[in-house]
């Protein structure tokens, strides 16, 4: 059995071309974003930084992030059954804590703008489980998930190739 272009049922479409190596063209800006990155993660716990890295990814379609994201988070222990269930978070609330619920609300808020604004409850509630320089942090850390999703996404950085514990 074939598909409709003559592929052999099965097999994988090939894969899209980078648009633009902005990291090899622009050198300083991806060591500026490197650091930012290690900066707004300090003081965040590991494995809420991962999951708000893959929830960001998956609003912002961000294939590449998504790739690397969730290979680090399983490296580092994250179940599969968490990152699966993270696309459905409000229907999966048993798979998080209140604090990772918090987290969850903020990066969508923050991410999807369409209203123009984080709704005070969305923020309220992040307020409440999580100091305020940890918050700061939380919300450095989502801004600069949104950024690379951007470089990702308008640059088509291909999935599939990230090893958690090797850059890149």
């Amino acid at each position: 059995m074939t598909t409709t272009d003559s592929t052999p049922a099965g097999a994988y479409a090939p894969e899209v071309p980078v648009r633009l190596d902005w990291d090899k063209h622009a050198p300083d800006v991806f060591r500026a974003m490197v650091r930012l990155d290690t900066a707004a993660r300090q003081g965040l716990d590991p494995a809420l930084h991962l999951l708000v890295q893959i929830r960001a990814s998956q609003l912002n379609h961000c294939a590449f992030c998504l790739d690397m994201h969730s290979k680090d988070a399983l490296a580092a222990g994250e179940s599969a059954e968490r990152i699966i269930q993270l696309g459905a978070w409000e229907e999966s609330r048993h798979f998080y804590t209140e604090k990772e619920l918090a987290a969850l609300a903020l990066t969508d808020a923050v991410t999807v703008l369409t209203d123009g604004f984080v709704p005070d409850a969305v923020y309220a509630r992040a307020a409440a489980v999580f100091e305020e320089a940890e918050l700061t942090r939380l919300i450095s850390a989502i801004a600069v998930i949104n950024a690379w999703n951007r470089f990702g996404v308008t640059c088509r950085k291909t999935p599939g190739h990230h090893q958690p514990g090797r850059q890149g």
